[in-house]
């Protein structure tokens, strides 16, 4: 079997999954986030997933589905499979308890509430898990109850995180694998939409442990489960890949992606900044699509 059609497509699949590790870096060496650039990249990504969804995937798909069931035929099962895949990245959503879904946006009456090292009287209010607490819990002292809370939160992050990667990582694979120009925006945007999501992971570990090597593996494992799923996915379909199955997996992968951009960046993207710098992030990660499929055609 001649593997050298899916280096490239693993390649970007696992560049994907790795900007967790970046996140986990990042959140060791800055004090905050800046959070309108932070709604602006996470805008910026859910456009270039929505455009490339339904401009280019969604097309493909139908394209592929008539040329085996006819015109009428293919448009229905496009429209099925991209249903399905939004049908099951949310029963995979359903299944992880909110508590530990690091999609799952707090609300201003359900903050978590640690006290501050610094001064005991003062409390640090954390608001999301991608916005982590000053330095001052890294220091000695901080409560054994916190950091096991804290632990587990950071191991049941990357287990959710890796979960919703496997659906993921199938979709950069097979996307590189039909059109590499394709797969390199779709790894785009899923590797800026991992980013904050390696926060997620790395910040609690590292307040509990105040080890950067364990916050720091753990966002990486994380991330790789989108290489995992890939190659996982692939193996198990390709023994009835075709056209028709293409489509199929093309048309699912597009629901998938609307739903990642509907659910998890635009809902993240609006908690932290404002509606329009969302919106304009959204705007211009379509555009950029736009302009690099019209240069690249």
């Amino acid at each position: 079997m001649n593997l050298e059609p899916y280096y490239l497509p693993f390649l970007l699949t696992l560049i994907a999954g790795l900007s967790t590790g970046v996140g986990g870096l990042m959140s060791f060496f800055s004090r905050s986030f800046n959070p309108r650039f932070l709604a602006a990249a996470l805008g910026f990504s859910a456009g270039v997933m929505i455009y490339v969804s339904f401009v280019e995937i969604i097309p493909k798909a139908n394209e592929s589905l008539s040329g085996h069931f006819g015109e009428s035929s293919g448009y229905l099962y496009t429209t099925i499979g991209f249903f399905i895949g939004i049908l099951v990245i949310a029963i995979i959503d359903a299944l992880i308890p909110s508590s530990h879904n690091p999609h799952e946006i707090r609300e201003a009456d359900k903050l978590t509430v640690f006290p501050s090292l610094d001064n005991p009287s003062k409390q640090i209010i954390r608001n999301h898990p991608l916005q982590p607490e000053p330095p001052s819990v890294f220091r000695k002292g901080y409560p054994k109850l916190h950091t096991d809370q804290l632990r587990r939160m950071g191991i049941f992050t990357a287990l959710a995180i890796g979960i919703h990667n496997f659906p993921e990582g199938l979709a950069t694979f097979m996307a590189a694998i039909e059109d590499p120009t394709l797969g390199i925006s779709i790894a785009i945007a899923i590797a800026i939409h991992n980013v904050p999501e390696g926060v997620a992971i790395a910040a609690p570990m590292y307040y509990a442990t105040r080890s950067k090597r364990k916050a720091l593996y753990f966002s990486v494992l994380a991330g790789l489960a989108e290489p995992v799923g890939a190659v996982v996915g692939y193996v198990l379909l390709i023994q009835i890949l075709s056209d028709a199955a293409f489509g199929a997996i093309f048309a699912g992968v597009a629901g998938i992606m609307v739903y990642i951009s509907l659910d998890e960046l635009l809902p993240a993207a609006e908690k932290y900044g404002e509606h329009h710098i969302a919106m304009y992030g959204l705007i211009s990660g379509m555009a950029v699509m736009a302009l690099s499929l019209i240069i690249l055609q």
